[in-house]
């Protein structure tokens, strides 16, 4: 089956166009800047070179027509008629309690996903354009809603639970909810394979580290526990977020600075974290390099990156009683042997242990453990794009077999 995979951000669109028999994606690419004269499409086929393409696209509507129009190019495209896409699969940030699983999208689903918005404010309508557009544009093909929060559906009441008065949540759902859920399905997955166990008998840590970071216990092929929460704020420190926070702090600055709920909201986002310990920036490499030359905010920015998932790594092993492998995805745990370094440094004693050679390489799969250490140590590229893509097939392969009976 041939999917559209499209991840809608309130100024963005990230696609990719995939046959679900081939893991490699046909095409793939990101158009930026929606709303703006100067926005810019980057697309990708397969073998080819990227091109970019510069225009007016005022709304998603507009932009997934550019990119039905690049993928229908005779030169850079890889279908001659839209009948080709079988189907459009959305990631969508939050379902909420609404959902544990992927669906195919029904009105009632759309209105499950707008009742979510309070909870993802920034992310959720963005979903929703994309799939509206889409309904205009490819009238007929069956969508597909693959929620980045499902995964951890299976987090215990006892560990999603907060220590607020219960009618708190009966009222307004605060609780865990957990996010990058399509990425540690997938990484969990490809480990169970790498290891060449069945994933329901093994105890996988699963670290998504990039800009946005969390790390997540997956007990017998199961999200146990997860350190994002209510929202993406919580923690390991990120690029631009905070992370975990003595929840006193927040109304302490904006007693002290004056600060509006909007503007201490930007301050815990926009400027904290990597980028407001470092005063470097948020990009890994640069605060790496900038330590390096002896920046000592650099350094610590880079400490307390690796102290809090060492950290989540102890605790982890402790609920689980015991883990099989930690697996290192995302942009930073893909390519930053120096992070990786500093993570798994001093762990010996718990069976961790990276081959410092096995360490400094990037961009494939590979057991990074040295020889003879219990915990494997797993370096896995992420792909929740093809995530996204086997669900809607699976989800509307079903539905057509169902209707045919």
């Amino acid at each position: 089956m041939k999917v559209l995979v499209l991840n809608c951000g309130s100024s963005s669109i990230k696609y990719q166009f995939i046959d679900t028999n081939n893991p490699e994606p046909l095409a793939k690419g990101l158009v930026e800047r929606i709303g703006m004269s100067t926005a810019v499409l980057t697309h990708q086929k397969l073998g080819d070179e990227k091109i970019r393409i510069v225009g007016e696209i005022l709304d998603h509507k507009i932009g997934i027509e550019y990119v039905l129009a690049v993928l229908l190019s005779p030169t850079h495209g890889v279908i001659k008629d839209r009948n080709e896409i079988d189907a459009i699969g959305h990631r969508v940030v939050h379902g909420g309690e609404s959902f544990s699983e992927s669906v195919l999208i029904t009105p009632n689903v759309i209105q499950a996903i707008k009742d979510n918005i309070e909870l993802a404010p920034l992310h959720n309508p963005a979903n929703i354009k994309g799939i509206e557009a889409c309904k205009t544009l490819l009238p007929n093909k069956p969508q597909v809603a693959v929620f980045d929060t499902a995964f951890h559906s299976t987090i215990p009441q006892c560990h999603y639970t907060y220590g607020l008065p219960m009618e708190l949540y009966k009222k307004y759902k605060i609780r865990k909810y957990g996010f990058h859920g399509t990425s540690h399905k997938y990484v969990a997955s490809r480990a169970a394979a790498m290891l060449g166990r069945p994933l329901e008998e093994l105890k996988i840590i699963t670290a998504h580290l990039g800009n946005g970071a969390s790390i997540t216990a997956v007990k017998n092929g199961k999200s146990y526990d997860t350190s994002l929460g209510f929202t993406t704020l919580d923690g390991l420190l990120m690029g631009t977020r905070c992370g975990e926070l003595d929840p006193g702090v927040l109304p302490y600055i904006m007693g002290k600075e004056e600060l509006t709920v909007s503007e201490a909201i930007t301050l815990i986002t926009k400027h904290s974290g990597v980028v407001g310990v470092s005063g470097v920036g948020s990009d890994m490499r640069e605060v790496e390099e900038a330590a390096l030359n002896g920046n000592e905010r650099a350094q610590l920015a880079l400490n307390i990156y690796a102290y809090r998932i060492k950290k989540f790594i102890g605790a982890y092993i402790a609920i689980m009683n015991g883990c099989d492998a930690i697996v290192f995805t995302g942009g930073v745990g893909e390519n930053s042997d120096i992070i990786r370094d500093m993570v798994c440094k001093d762990m010996d004693w718990l069976g961790i242990k990276l081959d410092a050679e096995k360490n400094k390489t990037r961009g494939f799969e590979i057991d990074m453990s040295a020889p003879d250490y219990k915990i494997r140590v797993l370096r896995i590229p992420t792909n929740e794009e093809l995530v996204i893509a086997l669900d809607t097939a699976e989800i509307v392969e079903k539905e057509m077999k169902e209707r045919s009976e």
